[in-house]
């Protein structure tokens, strides 16, 4: 930890004194360019280079040279006291080297860095730790670094020990550590020296729930206290509890600056190429030769409201129908249609199966055009981006046609960004000298027909069923 009192840096060099700052920012990124070189012997003659313009006060050059890249390129960010930022980007999009030269690791080529007050930098599993030292000396070489003092050590240590629920360990050399042990003790090290700017790259994802559990909640006690921190990790739902605001950084560039729960859905649009795709609804697909059939194919596939519309986007919580159109080039027994919706962003798991077999609807067809409809009253899968398979088969196990990893954007009217689905709810005060709530009315108020959500004013409208292009049911 660096203790800092309007300190800046300019181009690389360290100034200090009074600036025009407001007194509520406690860091500004202005214009911050950085530059490396892919080749080690070069990147050695330019370091030199860059050493004898310092020197001789002459200016480094803002031009690329031979074998270099821009690993961050016009970068301005402003964080203010008690606000937690989140940085989210691809490997290699230059979030690190954001973090490293905001704690004074490595100086800006281009641009200014301005702090104020203690930078507590948490940048790697272990970091500053000697493997052949205790926990023990470890908590007190590390804590030095960081800026306390050998009594104001003495006076965190027992709550570091308990933080880091290493106690029985606290005497054995840091090399007999399991990794989540290290993440452990390195974060209890720097949120208990009472930073006034942490910065945490990926060190969270180690620890197992619980503990990620208790490090949100030490985070969110330090935000009260007016810490500020830069949060750099790929578990999304860690930047939505903590965060407030986000950045998107792309290949060394800022691509987006705002509300987190906004900057994440661009970040997971673009990681899963959703807005890129042309392959999403509503999807037409060109006509098989019957001779190809397996005897019915899938035409089109899309997605339509309640009002029968179709769209691009379903939205959570509203009346939406899946359709697929299909083909029947001979006569079929049990014509069913499977769908499954996986979650690219959680490691591609499943998060919805429905099968019209299963629920003991199958159609007899003759040959024809037919459309297939799963008609939702609401949709219950959180905004986000997914993918979709589509099968059509003869009973549960003949494969007619299908059409998979098709991608689509789930989006929303309102506040959801917690949990693993959509709720339809509604919320009531219960108490002496209130009204009791009639149960009827309570029953309809959750029901398929009309559900009113009283938390964010949206009103469901009934979906208006309609089957007649359906094949009669068997």
């Amino acid at each position: 930890m660096m203790d800092w009192t309007q300190n800046h840096f300019q181009n690389g060099i360290h100034h200090a004194g009074d600036t025009d700052e407001s007194s509520d920012v406690i860091l500004s990124v202005q214009g911050v360019s950085k530059k490396f070189c892919r080749s080690l012997k070069r990147s050695l003659f330019y370091g030199i280079q860059d050493i004898g313009s310092e020197l001789t006060g002459t200016k480094r050059p803002d031009r690329l040279r031979a074998g270099e890249f821009w690993a961050l390129q016009d970068i301005n960010l402003q964080l203010r006291r008690g606000e937690a930022l989140g940085l989210v980007g691809a490997n290699g999009s230059g979030k690190t080297t954001l973090l490293r030269m905001i704690s004074g690791l490595i100086r800006p080529d281009t641009g200014s860095i301005w702090v104020r007050g203690r930078v507590a930098p948490l940048l790697a599993l272990g970091a500053g730790f000697s493997p052949v030292l205790s926990g023990r000396e470890n908590i007190y070489a590390n804590m030095s670094i960081l800026g306390l003092s050998t009594r104001e050590i003495d006076a965190r240590f027992e709550q570091v020990v308990e933080f880091a629920e290493i106690g029985e360990a606290i005497d054995a050399p840091v090399y007999s550590y399991s990794s989540g042990m290290a993440a452990r003790l390195g974060f209890a090290c720097a949120v208990h020296t009472n930073p006034d700017v942490l910065l945490i790259d990926e060190v969270l994802a180690v620890g197992d729930a619980r503990f990620r559990a208790k490090c949100e909640r030490r985070l969110a006690d330090l935000l009260q206290q007016g810490t500020a921190f830069v949060l750099v990790t790929h578990f999304f739902q860690g930047i939505l509890n903590i965060c407030s605001s986000g950045i998107y950084l792309n290949q060394g560039r800022l691509i987006a600056a705002g509300n987190a729960r906004e900057i994440m859905d661009r970040y997971e649009q673009d990681l899963f190429s959703i807005q890129r795709s042309s392959d999403t609804f509503p999807l037409v697909l060109p006509a098989r030769p019957e001779t190809d059939s397996a005897g019915a194919d899938i035409l089109s596939i899309d997605c339509r409201d309640a009002a029968g519309n179709t769209i691009a986007a379903p939205i959570s919580g509203e009346p939406v129908s899946f359709c697929v159109r299909c083909r029947v080039v001979k006569p079929i027994q049990k014509l069913s249609l499977f769908l499954a919706v996986y979650q690219p962003a959680r490691d591609n798991s499943l998060a919805l199966h429905l099968s019209s077999a299963y629920d003991d609807e199958m159609f007899e067809v003759a040959p024809g055009i037919y459309e297939l409809r799963l008609a939702l009253p609401y949709l219950g899968l959180l905004p986000g981006s997914y993918t979709l398979n589509a099968f059509i088969k003869d009973g549960l196990l003949y494969l007619l046609d299908s059409y998979e990893s098709l991608p689509f954007t789930v989006e929303s009217a309102s506040h959801l960004n917690r949990g693993f689905f959509y709720q339809p709810r509604q919320w009531q005060l219960l108490g002496r000298g209130m009204p009791q709530p009639n149960p009827q009315s309570h029953l309809q108020s959750i029901g398929l027909q009309e559900n009113r959500l009283q938390e964010d004013g949206l009103q469901k409208k009934g979906l208006q069923e309609d089957y007649e292009h359906f094949p009669s049911r068997r």
